[in-house]
């Protein structure tokens, strides 16, 4: 089985960064960053679970919410993933958009 640790680890990272940061910040772009992260994490488990399928796009649910719906999608997609080097990609996206994001 693959240890996902490292995925479990930066998305909590971005989540909690995301819930200590004011306001402004999130709407400065931070939130949007975040919700961009998190359609494409939970894109790429949709993927992985139904090859083939219509991947459904997560919905904006506000700026508040950003943090949650990182978290969801970063746990759907450490649950699916399947070797080193997809759970090293979904790493890289992470930090990558926690540093975009600012926060």
């Amino acid at each position: 089985m693959l240890d996902t640790t490292p995925l479990i680890a930066a998305v909590d990272r971005f989540a909690d960064r995301l819930r200590a940061a004011p306001q402004s910040r999130l709407q400065r772009g931070a939130a949007a960053e975040a919700l961009a992260l998190a359609r494409e994490l939970a894109v790429r488990a949709q993927l992985t679970e139904a090859p083939g399928a219509e991947p459904r796009l997560m919905p904006d649910a506000g700026m508040f919410a950003a943090a949650d719906q990182i978290t969801v999608a970063g746990r759907d997609l450490a649950v699916v993933l399947r070797d080193e080097r997809e759970l090293a990609e979904a790493v890289r996206l992470v930090e990558e958009s926690l540093t975009r994001a600012g926060v």
